[in-house]
């Protein structure tokens, strides 16, 4: 089992910034599909941004444009570069991995929460008006 801590939430405005990190266990970091998801009040957990084991990103519509997820392999850690935010961006934000299942079986992640096994406790991002 990987274990995810991630940081970087917090309370903004309107049009600011925020980056998020995720720092993942384990020495196959390379491997491993990352993805952030999130969790609105009132609504189910939405896959917003993913990154593969070669670099593919992919995002949601509500996010495109505006969050750039990272992968530093380095270091063990997975980012998310949030701008322009938006009060319908409050929400918690969880990391998940598949541990590099997906790597060994040479296919690719989606934003489906079911393509990844471990998950972290999340942190909090409040967009206010």
């Amino acid at each position: 089992e990987v274990q995810l801590v991630e940081s970087g939430g917090a309370s903004v405005q309107a049009g600011g910034s925020l980056r998020l990190s995720c720092v993942a266990s384990g020495s196959a970091f390379s491997t491993y599909s990352m993805g952030w998801f999130r969790k609105a009040p009132g609504k189910w957990r939405e896959g917003i941004a993913k990154i593969d084991y070669e670099g593919g990103t992919a995002y949601s519509d509500s996010v495109k444009d505006r969050f750039t997820i990272t992968k530093d392999n380095a270091k063990n850690t997975l980012y998310l570069q949030m701008n322009r935010l938006e009060p319908e961006d409050t929400g918690m934000y969880v990391c998940a991995t598949d541990g590099g299942v997906w790597y060994e079986t040479g296919h690719f992640a989606t934003l489906s929460e079911d393509d990844y096994a471990d998950w972290g406790q999340g942190t909090q991002v409040t967009v206010s008006s």
